[in-house]
């Protein structure tokens, strides 16, 4: 009897270390409510008119699951990885083309002193870095989010991508990634061939001390292997960098930012029936400026109020002639916490001009709950 006890405790004993020394973490984010939407105008010299009413899948923030881990290495040093997966609530299909981890897929090495290496699927540096200093609403809120405006910072990933970051300096962060194809399998590159992969770079700088936050990113993305829509050239370059800033001061806190795109868009724009691209728009030519302002203002203990505009502003319409009208969003949340994992929201989006549209209008109003565990 005495020997059991004994191993017991050695047992235990031994799994309180491992416990210490490696962690597996099992987290995510539910959200779900009801929405309207609307789009009207023209598409295309074409009259169109769609609504839509019924259940919102992530108004504020995506449906995701995931599984995130450290183990102690020693000397500071720690592997980590992330296997996070996103899904539609109404459906329970996954997300990011039914990937089963299609939000990030990553394993690295983190250290306190030397910064955080990591391999695979992840978002790229504006997405990280930029979108929450230049908007209230981040990556988040449906319509409202700063990658209707910014095309770079809407949560764009890339496959097969080693990202370093170093770690904090008295409020500053760098980093850089480097996708060696952006989205797919790595394709051999044949003896006197032309190279077949997408390769992609994202780089960028933040600050964030006290009530002051900023960030400046860079993205460049190689396409080689080109998406079926629209068709274009080989061998273009679609280039975008950002610059974005917050204050807060304590009532209320400001977001600013402006950037530009070059030769296309980092994302698809897809509204109703009105798509453009597939992953990405190439548009050799093409030049779209992009500001935003908005801000954010604490309403009682539990609740927030924001709101913010965007337009992005197309210069030239490159070599499909992308009309020339500047997309202006409009858009205004509210959240209210029932305790600090759950919240209920209200969100409202107006954006004309949609995708350069002359006269297309996008609305969206709605209500939800969002859970995080």
């Amino acid at each position: 009897m005495k020997k059991s006890l004994l191993v017991a405790a050695l047992i235990t004993g031994f799994a309180g270390v491992a416990q210490a020394e490696t962690s597996v973490t099992l987290y995510g984010i539910v959200d779900g409510g009801i929405a309207y939407e609307r789009v009207k105008g023209t598409v295309n010299g074409a009259d169109y008119k769609g609504t839509r009413t019924g259940v919102l899948s992530g108004g504020q923030s995506s449906n995701r699951w995931g599984l995130k881990g450290t183990e102690d290495l020693g000397n500071g040093l720690q592997a980590v990885f992330v296997l996070e997966n996103g899904f539609d609530l109404g459906t329970g299909v996954a997300s990011q083309d039914r990937r089963m981890f299609g939000r990030q897929a990553t394993v690295g090495l983190k250290s306190e002193a030397w910064g955080q290496l990591d391999f695979g699927r992840q978002t790229n540096i504006a997405s990280k870095y930029f979108a929450r200093v230049a908007s209230p609403f981040g990556t988040d809120f449906s319509n409202a989010r700063v990658g209707t405006t910014f095309g770079a910072a809407d949560s764009v990933r890339y496959d097969n991508m080693v990202m370093y970051q170093t770690p904090n300096f008295s409020g500053f962060q760098f980093g850089v990634g480097y996708s060696f194809n952006n989205d797919g399998n790595q394709r051999f590159k044949q003896s006197g061939g032309e190279q077949p992969n997408n390769r992609a770079w994202t780089t960028g700088l933040r600050y964030a001390n006290g009530p002051l936050a900023a960030a400046l990113t860079y993205d460049q993305l190689k396409t080689n292997d080109l998406p079926a829509s629209p068709a274009a050239d080989r061998d273009v370059s679609i280039k975008s960098w950002n610059l974005g800033a917050s204050y807060d001061f304590e009532i209320v806190k400001l977001h600013a930012g402006f950037g530009q795109s070059r030769n296309g868009w980092l994302t698809d724009i897809e509204y109703a029936d009105v798509s453009l691209g597939d992953g990405y728009i190439v548009n050799d030519g093409m030049k779209v400026n992009s500001y935003t302002v908005g801000l954010s203002a604490p309403v009682g203990a539990n609740s927030q109020i924001l709101a913010s505009w965007g337009m992005a502003d197309p210069k030239n319409g490159g070599v499909y002639n992308v009309n020339d009208k500047k997309q202006q969003a409009y858009s205004l949340g509210y959240t209210y916490a029932l305790s600090k994992r759950t919240n209920v929201y209200a969100l409202g989006s107006y954006i004309k001009n949609v995708a350069f549209q002359e006269n297309l209008k996008a609305t969206q109003i709605g209500l939800g709950l969002r859970h995080q565990f």
